[in-house]
């Protein structure tokens, strides 16, 4: 008897802690040694998000020495929000708490298959979700029923290869931090790739093709902080971008909200936010190079076209709703949380008749 109403007395805390948004909900983040990347800026702009709404998200990193996002997100996302280091072996997690994992983590799954709180799986890029996991594995096989991605069609892709798992989506937000200058752009062109090698020779090639053009200058858009970024972004007078396995691509929205035309490769999945009216979308890499000569020569003799600029802006606009995605993130984990509760009073009532 005992035993039994101590139970009920654990089963009634659990229901009072996802009730009151006492629950912890852990998010895993890499560390990417303090190298600037758009996966772990999207996990603790979630985490934030939480934090702000009255839940309590925690980062959960793997090693004790881990670097964190201050020098290139902002100092408040590692002073404001909780940390916690896997190695340091003092975890203590409830059955109403809530693991977020990113796809890329497969080993991370195999490892808390067996804890019990609620698992979800972070899906932001398709092409790394079985890159860690063995053949024939799956989410769910390791208690991952549930999946946050950031576009309908990453959603309708992962959909068709991970079953039995639900999905929701949340499209990232592109930070204030990013805004228009108020001074003529300069003779600057942004370039984001996936491989940096894209990047060398796209711009050795652009120098040996077209030498009347010495003059403009390329910036290599890696290792910059989220400020360092957007400074140098608002500068120039074109984006150029090129990610085949993109899941979603902030880079040319957050482009868009500077006011950059953006000259970018189509990638494999389309992100709903491209239209061929809203940048120069071409379908072969190696035509870049020529492209981004045609479009400088029009930006010199101001011929470019002005409804792509409109375009530009209406297409920012839908993803720099900051109180909107905080909603999003806190409905979505409100109704998360909601739901448990009612799994813990369905077990509380089979204990109480029992």
């Amino acid at each position: 008897m005992e035993q039994q109403a101590l139970n009920l007395d654990k089963v009634q805390i659990s229901i009072n802690k996802l009730r009151e948004k006492r629950s912890k909900i852990y998010f895993f983040v890499q560390d990417t040694k303090g190298n600037a990347r758009g996966s772990v800026r999207y996990i603790y702009q979630m985490a934030m998000a939480l934090k702000n709404g009255g839940f309590k998200p925690i980062i959960l990193h793997e090693k004790n020495d881990y670097v964190g996002v201050g020098k290139w997100l902002g100092e408040k996302y590692m002073t404001e929000i909780p940390h916690q280091s896997i190695e340091s072996q003092n975890l203590e997690v409830s059955p109403d708490d809530t693991i977020v994992v990113p796809e890329i983590f497969g080993y991370i799954m195999s490892q808390v298959k067996n804890l019990p709180p609620a698992k979800i799986v972070l899906a932001q890029s398709y092409s790394n979700m079985l890159e860690t996991l063995q053949p024939g594995e799956t989410w769910s096989q390791f208690g991952f029923t549930k999946c946050i991605t950031t576009s309908v069609k990453q959603k309708e892709y992962i959909d068709k290869v991970m079953r039995g798992v639900s999905y929701d989506v949340i499209p990232p937000i592109i930070s204030d931090v990013f805004e228009k200058s108020k001074l003529p752009s300069k003779t600057i062109v942004a370039v984001h790739t996936k491989e940096q090698r894209d990047t060398v020779n796209l711009i050795k090639a652009f120098y040996l093709k077209y030498p009347q053009f010495r003059w403009i200058t390329f910036r290599d858009m890696r290792g910059l902080s989220e400020f360092e970024f957007a400074n140098t972004l608002r500068d120039c007078c074109l984006s150029i971008w090129m990610d085949d396995e993109s899941g979603f691509g902030t880079f040319p929205l957050e482009s868009m909200k500077c006011g950059v035309p953006v000259l970018g490769k189509v990638p494999n999945l389309i992100p709903e936010w491209l239209t061929e009216d809203n940048g120069i979308w071409i379908s072969e890499k190696n035509a870049i190079v020529d492209v981004a000569s045609d479009f400088i020569q029009n930006w010199l003799e101001d011929n470019l076209n002005i409804e792509m600029f409109s375009n530009m802006e209406k297409t920012a606009e839908k993803y720099s709703n900051v109180s909107e995605f905080e909603k999003t993130v806190c409905d979505l984990f409100s109704d998360h949380q909601v739901k448990r509760a009612e799994i813990f009073e369905n077990q509380l009532k089979k204990l109480q008749n029992n």
